[in-house]
């Protein structure tokens, strides 16, 4: 793998913490959480978002929670997130009402579903993620007093690795219909890990299971956003991060995909087009990053 193919801060074997590299994406999108919270009539309300950005004490996120942006152009990536939040939520909870009581939450991250939703009785939530990821939620959330609304399984691992493994030891059952979430991960692994990805979770997916995935960025190109942000100086994805160095530039199209592996897949949307069907009116900035950042959110079934 070279840099120049790949992005000059990645490599086939790096890890990561909350306020590193790949890590701190997720800080990065429960910032955005926050702030969308904080708008007049946000789509999704995260009360724990944050808890975890203060805990961090990322001065470019905490900035943004102590002087909330207003212009439409400063909210744009906060709604573009709360929007898919939103999207993730509906998944699950339209998963729940259909009976299927085990979830997998897939690079998990700071995501706190397991703490936010209404899970039927009897639910048990997994969390795929690297352990100092899953440690920092663990103390914020902890120290915050919080209790999951559904038994929550912790699973430490790498998904460039034998994830299934402990998913299955921490009480998996791959025979019982489970619904997937793959929210934000793609853009950061190579076309061979997505496919090992796709592969294991279709292997562990019995009949009558659910899969959502969604993300923005996942042909990200860094000198048309800078061009926008120019044109639109409200418009800021990231502070200093430059994302176009931990992402990788694959041929995988998932809906594809798994439509050759026994899924099912409802028409693919874009974030504008989820935009409008949440009764949004998607503004022109959200169109033109969607021109570039293309969008995808897959839902699909076995």
């Amino acid at each position: 793998m070279t840099a120049s193919e790949f992005g000059s801060l990645r490599s086939d074997d790096d890890q990561w913490d909350i306020v590193s590299s790949v890590g701190y994406t997720a800080l990065l999108v429960a910032g955005w959480r926050a702030v969308h919270a904080l708008s007049p009539q946000p789509l999704v309300v995260d009360d724990y978002a944050e808890s975890f950005i203060r805990a961090s004490g990322d001065p470019y996120l905490t900035g943004l929670l102590d002087k909330p942006e207003q212009s439409e152009d400063e909210t744009t990536f906060p709604k573009l997130y709360g929007v898919q939040t939103r999207f993730f939520d509906d998944f699950f909870i339209s998963a729940g009402q259909a009976g299927i009581r085990q979830a997998v939450i897939v690079a998990a991250g700071l995501d706190s579903r397991a703490y936010r939703l209404d899970w039927p009785s009897g639910t048990v939530v997994f969390e795929v993620d690297l352990p100092k990821v899953l440690e920092f939620k663990t103390r914020v959330l902890d120290g915050r007093g919080a209790r999951p609304k559904a038994r929550r399984g912790e699973v430490a691992a790498d998904l460039r690795t034998d994830w299934p493994t402990p998913l299955q030891q921490a009480g998996f059952d791959p025979h019982t219909p489970s619904a997937w979430s793959v929210e934000g991960i793609l853009p950061y692994l190579n076309d061979e890990a997505q496919t090992a990805l796709f592969t294991r979770i279709g292997d562990l997916s019995a009949p009558g299971s659910r899969l959502a995935i969604g993300a923005l960025g996942s042909r990200l190109d860094h000198a048309q956003l800078s061009a926008l942000e120019a044109s639109h100086p409200g418009v800021d994805m990231s502070g200093d991060v430059d994302f176009s160095a931990l992402t990788y530039e694959t041929k995988t199209d998932p809906a594809q995909w798994l439509a050759a592996h026994d899924w099912t897949v409802d028409p693919v949307r874009t974030n504008p087009e989820l935009q409008i069907g949440y009764g949004l009116t998607p503004t022109d900035v959200d169109r033109k990053l969607d021109e570039f950042m293309r969008s995808k959110y897959i839902n699909a079934s076995r």
